[in-house]
């Protein structure tokens, strides 16, 4: 490979060498990156082109707000598609699970990265780490076993329900607030720290006026990355939330998220069920699409 250069206005050649681990690693990173762009745009098109013919059949504006789901399991052409009901239950699940764990998890976060002493830090770090390992069927097994017993004991109800989903939700959701928000807080220089001290701030007033906006963006971050997981979950809320296809009158009734409907309908669904389905999680990748360019969006901004 040869390089042309100007010395004293003249143009000479100058022979460059190339190591050969350096240009297979650079094939092998293109390979990487196509692959990838080749899964997403795959998964992309297999969804919509099964979705678009049943949501043309269906009616886009019926299947995204009427609330009769209705499937024809026994192929007879009628049945009633509309996820009205999931998309409210999803909301209100996804609302209570926010609730419950992004103050917890910056309080946490805020906790570890300014006040937690080193000794404590070495137990409780590598206790969020095992928190976000732990699979979702067991957060599902837990709040059968603990957390709907309790809420029927306490509140009523069939324990089923919109509380018990969002509690178990919002405590999966935690690893993630707490580690990227921890993350975001420590990144602040520590001279906007210093400098509110010097100028009379208490400790809290320099961390909540003066540290905490600096990194707002890594906050807001940190909650979006788990509303996408919350909204994404399947096992813990098919284990937890009721699965009832009506409109709830409280957080104690029981609801269907667009995921659950999913994994619960889709082993035997056929034809215009199937698409129905299909087209459910074709909504569901919109929803995620939106919050992935909110985080884009947020970061671009920080930037």
């Amino acid at each position: 490979m040869t390089e042309e250069v100007l010395q004293d206005g003249k143009e000479i050649k100058r022979q460059i060498k190339v190591d050969p681990k350096e240009l297979i690693m650079k094939i092998v990173f293109i390979i990487a990156a196509v692959v990838f762009i080749a899964a997403v745009v795959t998964i992309c098109v297999f969804i919509f082109v099964q979705a678009v013919p049943a949501l043309k059949e269906i009616g886009l504006f019926n299947f995204l707000f009427s609330s009769e789901w209705d499937p024809d399991v026994e192929g007879t052409g009628g049945g009633s598609y509309g996820i009205a009901t999931m998309i409210v239950g999803s909301i209100y699940i996804t609302a209570g699970a926010l609730i419950v764990g992004v103050p917890i998890g910056f309080l946490t976060a805020v906790f570890m990265a300014r006040y937690c002493p080193r000794p404590l830090y070495k137990v409780m770090k590598p206790m969020t780490n095992i928190l976000a390992g732990i699979p979702s069927i067991v957060y599902g097994y837990f709040g059968v076993r603990v957390i709907v017993p309790f809420i029927r004991d306490t509140f009523g109800g069939y324990g089923y329900s919109i509380l018990s989903a969002s509690l178990v939700l919002g405590i999966m959701i935690l690893p993630t607030i707490i580690s990227v928000s921890e993350n975001a807080i420590r990144a602040v220089p520590k001279s906007y720290y210093e400098g509110a001290l010097a100028l009379g701030a208490t400790k809290e007033r320099a961390i909540f006026r003066t540290e905490v906006p600096a990194a707002k963006s890594g906050i807001v971050t940190s909650i979006i990355l788990g509303l996408g997981r919350v909204i994404g979950e399947t096992m813990a809320v098919v284990m937890l939330c009721g699965n009832q296809t009506e409109f709830p009158d409280s957080i104690l009734d029981g609801v269907r998220t667009m995921t659950a409907n999913i994994v619960l309908e889709l082993g035997y669904a056929e034809g215009l069920h199937r698409g129905a389905l299909i087209a459910t999680a074709a909504v569901l990748f919109v929803f995620i699409l939106i919050i992935t360019l909110l985080v884009s969006l947020i970061r671009k901004k920080a930037k």
